[in-house]
């Protein structure tokens, strides 16, 4: 069909990408690294509600617990606290301000093996903490593996996936986040009762790690990789596997080594062109994308689940059972995504997504605010602690079928190729420092705000999805080297992309 101006054909504009077994076993192999974000996303929240682990590490939430009048809202409020969950995204923060150049120079594969090692190492630390410095160091090796593998993968399933399938192949990575969480829950029911139940659900961790770290070592890098590395032969390999033995790749090869070469002409600095006036777009789409998913709240919620479930009338099981509901309603939003998103597009779900959690969260703070009081002292009966629980399961749902895959697909197709790595970087980055400060303050946010902290995330989502109607192109089925057709296309965005195209024109003429 045409599209603004230029063919897209069934498969990849052109190529022929047809879905291969080779091109799902190798997206499923790299997509399942998100399980190890999502691993910790989930363990970190139930370990921080069992007993054994609150009794060596922070007593004084125990004692804050047993007080008869205790606001409900700041049972869990202590810094450091926080700072055990929040320690890992500025490690992440660190590590993704370095993972560009790394991932450039020894490839995207390479980078996930990285990654997963040093999450392994942060995970037998973590499992045998004597005391907080050690469970701190631990989260930091985790941060570091999370930020290698959360730079790396989105772009690398974006680069190997044919263009009509993209965006289903990219959500795979925020699937086995899913598959992470929910997992994780379900380990921290299973050992909330033991004694030493805290280390085996931290020591685990090594699982999901040792999981993805294996399956990268049968995986091939992305052609995209190994012609910007110089490695053109091996690329030709790579398309023949994920194309198919029988698909002619010349043409693809040889768009992939023309735009490597316009790169490197370039003789520029990423992080210098990357704020040029034409890639405008671009760096502002990979700081508020990011921005903005963490601005959902989610990953706050996901954290600190069972303390929520907890503070609002569940007991310690109920709370951590209805985060393990919590999550199989997200996991089950994802898929749905993967079905969908490259039929209806990325605007159609941010939209309806954003609709349903900021109604949803609207409806958490308003039968909050009628159950608990303005002082936060009354407890709420069963039924209304479960009215919370579905509201957060239709939140959990708009989130899963929009903001949270469709985040991470954005960012890593949006970008041209000399500057795809870099973009990846600012926006991995941009995710930790808001997850950071974010988490942060939640717990303080939820003392002091009361039901109105669900009030100040669901204005966010507001925000957003006026953002995505006014500003977000329609990127489905756009070959990532054509894709600078869509901003020529914008309203506002044209007025900084003007030319484009005829410079590319000009290079396919010569």
């Amino acid at each position: 069909m045409a599209l603004g101006g230029f063919a897209v054909d069934g498969h990849t504009g052109g190529f022929g990408g047809k879905i291969t077994a080779s091109v799902v076993i190798t997206c499923i192999v790299a997509a399942s690294s998100g399980l190890i974000f999502g691993y910790d996303i989930g363990i970190s929240g139930g370990v921080t509600t069992m007993v054994p682990f609150l009794k060596k590490f922070f007593p004084s939430i125990l004692r804050k617990a047993a007080e008869a009048k205790t606001n409900i809202y700041c049972v869990y409020d202590s810094q450091v606290l926080t700072s055990f969950t929040s320690s890992l995204y500025i490690a992440g923060l660190a590590s993704s301000l370095v993972a560009s150049r790394l991932t450039a120079a020894i490839g995207r594969r390479n980078t996930m093996l990285i990654g997963g090692c040093t999450f392994l190492s942060g995970a037998a630390i973590n499992g045998g903490a004597a005391n907080i410095a050690m469970l701190i160091l631990g989260r930091i090796l985790l941060g570091f593996g999370v930020g290698f593998t959360n730079q790396a993968t989105p772009v690398y399933l974006s680069e190997v996936a044919p263009a009509r399938w993209r965006g289903a192949f990219n959500t795979g990575f925020q699937f086995f986040i899913g598959i992470g969480v929910v997992a994780a829950n379900c380990i921290n029911f299973g050992t909330a009762k033991l004694s030493w139940g805290w280390r085996l659900s931290l020591g685990l961790a090594v699982v999901p790690a040792a999981i993805m770290t294996m399956g990268a070592l049968f995986i091939h890098d992305s052609p995209s990789s190994l012609v910007e590395r110089g490695k053109t032969s091996q690329a030709k390999q790579s398309l023949h596997k994920i194309r198919g033995s029988g698909a002619d790749v010349e043409a693809e090869l040889a768009e992939l080594v023309k735009w490597s070469e316009v790169a490197k002409t370039a003789k520029q600095e990423p992080f210098v062109t990357i704020f040029k006036r034409q890639y405008r777009p671009h760096l502002v789409l990979s700081i508020l994308i990011p921005f903005f998913q963490q601005l959902t709240g989610i990953n706050i919620i996901a954290f600190y689940a069972p303390v929520l479930f907890q503070s609002v009338g569940f007991g310690s099981d109920s709370a951590l059972i209805a985060a393990i509901i919590l999550g199989i309603v997200n996991l089950a939003s994802i898929l749905a995504s993967a079905a969908i998103v490259d039929r209806f597009g990325r605007r159609f779900l941010f939209i309806q997504g954003g609709i349903q959690m900021f109604l949803s969260l609207v409806g958490v703070a308003i039968v909050l605010a009628t159950t608990t009081g303005v002082s936060g002292t009354k407890h709420i009966s069963k039924g209304y602690a479960i009215l919370v629980l579905v509201l957060m399961c239709i939140y959990a749902a708009g989130f899963g079928w929009s903001w949270g895959p469709l985040s991470w697909l954005i960012s890593s197709e949006i970008f041209p190729i000399k500057i795809r790595n870099t973009g990846q970087s600012i926006s991995v980055a941009v995710n930790f420092a808001t997850t950071f400060v974010l988490s942060q303050v939640f717990l303080t946010m939820l003392c002091h705000f009361k039901y109105g902290t669900f009030l100040f995330y669901a204005a966010w989502v507001g925000v957003m999805t006026i953002f995505v109607m006014l500003f977000l192109p329609e990127t489905k089925g756009i070959p990532l080297d054509s894709m600078y057709r869509v901003w020529e296309q914008h309203w506002y965005w044209r007025s900084f992309v003007q030319g484009q195209s005829s410079q590319v024109n000009a290079l396919q003429t010569n």
